[in-house]
This record gives C-alpha cells, structure tokens and sequence, in this order.
C-alpha cells in the first residue's frame, strides 16, 4: 500500500510546523510506522532538527531540478528510525529556477512516486510562505496538516490558506484535503491561548485535533541538539502531546498502530 503523503503548510512562520513535522515522524515510528520526511524549505530546519547535514549529499534541490531519484537522495537519521530526504541552502534558488521547468508544479509528486510503496507516511515539511516550493508539495500531498499557534493574530493569513487549497484542488490535486489543524504553543497560564483555542475550533469545527501541543522550552532546545522530543526529553509533557498527536492522526487516518517501540506515553 502506497504511503500516505502529508503536506505541513502554513505561510506564517514560527508556528510550529517543523516541530511538528518532526516529531509527528519520530511519533509514528514509535508506533512501528515506517516514515518518510522531506524537507523542501531551504532553511532546512527539519534536517537540522533530525541530526542530518544536507550540505554533504544530494537532497531536495537534486530532487526537483536535477531529477536525481529520491532513493539516492534519502538518509536516515541517527537514533530516529526516520528516513529523510535532506534540504540545504541551494533549495533558496529553486523557486525561480523551477519556472522554466516543464510541469514545474508536480516535480516532487513526480519525485516521489517511487518511494511511496516503501512507506506509510510521507510528510513534506515546506517553506513558511506561498510560493512554487509549497506548491508542489500541496500537488504531491493526500491530505494537509495546518500547525497553528495558540497566539496573538493566529488566524491571520489562513484564509489565504484555505483559497490556495482550493485553488490546488481544482487545478492539480482534486482529492487534496485538510487531514487537521493542530493548535501547538498552548500556554494553559493565559486566557489569550484558551481564547484563540476556541477561536480555531469554531473556523475549522470538525478538522482541529484535539491534542493540544503545549509551549515548552525543551521543544525549543531539541532541534539544537539534532533530536526529536522522544529522545531529548522523553518523559516530559511534550513527549506526551506529540505521543497523543501521533495516534489521533493515526486514528484520523484510519492507518492500524502497531506496538509502540519507546518513547513516552
């Protein structure tokens, strides 16, 4: 059975996207789910927070412009039982020079077609904006999760969102949906976090998780040391929450959980 490929977009940065694609990973394959991240935002965050160094090997850019197969272009991250396929600064010039390019918008559903027999998720981590790189990722992608934080203009741009969404399905992805909302950087000490809460439940009633990822500094401090959650702080409440997001997606998705192999729960 093909992977299921998962979009992580919101054009608003500091939200929580990466953390959230990258724990999200490290999450499922505690539960013995084999994963996939793909990392397409040139500040390559998601690589750096999974301990791998893009700027070595071939990667994402390879990928899209030079059509190096995604095998050849896949690692995996030491300690984490998740493959990636890494970014690097080089990624920063490809939404100019994939203009030109033929079928310019599908190159990485194109890229990772072969890959997606060899795992249950792949989750695309992309840039915090709107452009040809988040494109593709919304062409190559199933579904959709929208990170959003539980702070002052949370929903500012998501309307944006929503028509680009649409704009994809009716062009180039038709079965494209919004799998989930996940409210993360929930301080439970301010009535501004219940409030904006609240506020996204009532805009997207039946598509926001309920788990809620907390503020923490320790999911500040993991990516510095190249480590999921998991590994870092495995036994806080974090850990917990992504453990939880882990299986409500799975849940959500209607994929069978095997045996968790770790990690906090």
């Amino acid at each position: 059975m093909a992977a299921h490929v998962i979009a992580f977009v919101n054009q608003k940065g500091g939200v929580g996207k990466t953390t959230t694609a990258v724990n999200l990973a490290a999450g499922l394959t505690r539960r013995g789910q084999r994963v996939l991240v793909v990392d397409i935002d040139p500040q390559a965050n998601a690589t750096s927070a999974l301990g791998v160094d893009g700027r070595t090997r071939d990667g994402a850019y390879d990928m899209l412009l030079d059509e190096v197969p995604a095998s050849a272009c896949i690692v995996r991250a030491d300690g984490e039982d998740v493959d990636v396929v890494p970014s690097s600064a080089a990624l920063a010039g490809a939404e100019v020079e994939l203009v030109p390019v033929m079928a310019r918008e599908r190159r990485l559903a194109t890229a990772l077609a072969p890959a997606r027999p060899n795992y249950d998720w792949i989750l695309i981590d992309s840039p915090p904006s709107l452009g040809l790189l988040t494109i593709n990722a919304l062409a190559a992608a199933d579904s959709v999760l929208i990170p959003v934080q539980c702070e002052y203009m949370a929903l500012e741009g998501l309307s944006r969102l929503v028509e680009t969404l649409e704009l994809v399905r009716r062009n180039l992805n038709p079965s494209l949906t919004i799998l989930g909302v996940a409210l993360t950087m929930f301080d439970a000490r301010t009535r501004l976090a219940q409030q904006v809460a609240d506020e996204v439940r009532s805009h997207f009633v039946a598509q926001t998780f309920e788990t809620v990822i907390p503020r923490a500094v320790r999911l500040s401090e993991a990516p510095s040391h190249g480590q999921s959650i998991f590994r870092y702080e495995p036994a806080g409440k974090a850990a917990a929450a992504y453990s939880a997001l882990a299986e409500e997606l799975l849940s959500r998705a209607g994929a069978p959980a095997a045996a968790t192999a770790g990690g906090a729960e």
